[in-house]
């Protein structure tokens, strides 16, 4: 398993990779990532993609380890290291690029807010208060179970899959 620093230098090169545009060191938009990808994981898998812990913070589930992730000491990721990532890293965070890469950090965060781990996180709390509840695996394994997959090799969602089992590959 890799370490979430090592995913998350993973997914900017990735966004950049395969949207042409600089990820532009925005932290929000990265945590969201982060947790999107955690999210997919749990949803594909059942197994976390990285070890670290979320908290419930004002703007949605923030991984501590990541915070000011782009100041100081980043290092980009390096191609020649992909092979340190596994095949399903890899694929976990690029479906996250392709389906929500799109999006601007504050409308990443408006969805976040939506998800019911990061409210259970929050209550109690004004809606200004910093926050700093963990959000457990167990929490985010509930939401991944509202996730309609997507696969982004395909282009499709995997529910989607089901029409084509009578078709037969031709090579």
């Amino acid at each position: 398993m890799s370490t979430a620093k090592e995913l998350a230098q993973y997914l900017v090169y990735s966004y950049e990779a395969r949207s042409g545009s600089k990820f532009q060191d925005s932290e929000l938009k990265l945590q969201k990532m982060m947790y999107f990808a955690q999210r997919e994981s749990l949803a594909f898998t059942n197994e976390p993609l990285f070890s670290d812990s979320f908290e419930g913070w004002k703007y949605g589930p923030v991984l501590p380890s990541l915070r000011y992730f782009f100041d100081g000491d980043y290092e980009p990721f390096d191609p020649k290291d992909e092979s340190k990532l596994s095949d399903k890293e890899i694929y976990i965070i690029d479906n996250v690029i392709a389906e929500y890469g799109k999006f601007e950090s504050w409308a990443l965060a408006e969805i976040t807010h939506n998800e019911s781990c990061w409210l259970k996180s929050r209550a109690g709390l004004d809606e200004e208060d910093i926050g700093s509840s963990q959000i457990p695996v167990e929490d985010i394994k509930e939401d991944a179970k509202n996730v309609r997959l997507y696969d982004h090799e395909y282009d499709m969602y995997v529910d989607e899959f089901e029409d084509f089992e009578d078709e037969v590959l031709q090579l």
